[in-house]
Parts: C-alpha cells; sequence; structure tokens
C-alpha cells in the first residue's frame, strides 16, 4: 500500500456563524483557524447553514424583499420589463 495515500482524519469544529452552534465533528478538511473547547485546541471551519439555523429545521422562514428584487430588474433591464414584473407581482 502507498504511504500518505489517504488524508489525515482528524477532530474538527464546524460553528454556525448565524446561530453559534457548534459540532464536533471527524473530518479530512484542512485549515489555519485554531479554538479551544473544553481545554482542547481543535481546527475551525466556520459555515453559513446548518441544521441550527436551516430554515427548514428551525420552521422560521426568512421575508424576501420582492419589491427590491424587481426595481433592481426593472432598472437593469429597463422600466418597461420591471413595470409589468410588479404588476404581476402585485395581484398575487
Amino acid at each position: 500500500m502507498k504511504k500518505d495515500l489517504h488524508p489525515v482524519m482528524r477532530e474538527v469544529i464546524f460553528q454556525d456563524t448565524v446561530s453559534g452552534a457548534r459540532y464536533l465533528i471527524l473530518s479530512a478538511i484542512k485549515t489555519e483557524a485554531k479554538v479551544t473547547v473544553d481545554g482542547s485546541e481543535y481546527p475551525l471551519i466556520k459555515v453559513d447553514v446548518s441544521a441550527a439555523s436551516h430554515p427548514f429545521y428551525t420552521g422560521n422562514q426568512r421575508i424576501l424583499d420582492t419589491a427590491g428584487r424587481v426595481e433592481k430588474f426593472g432598472n437593469k433591464y429597463g422600466n418597461k420589463a420591471g413595470a409589468s414584473l410588479s404588476n404581476l407581482l402585485k395581484k398575487k
């Protein structure tokens, strides 16, 4: 068997940037960031979404600013397209 063929598995902390939840998981991912938890130092990976902050698992839905998106589209592709989209959204 070849030497150094497989990556090194180690305990890594994955931290949710939204909720602050931390998970200790075995992973081969590489990072320079470190964090100390319960007196032990672990590599740290920051993630945007985890089960602690994902709307499917938490039941909290985010409200999107559709009016702002329509105006942005209208500015980009012309007021005629933006006006017709805003009329469609108002009908709903």
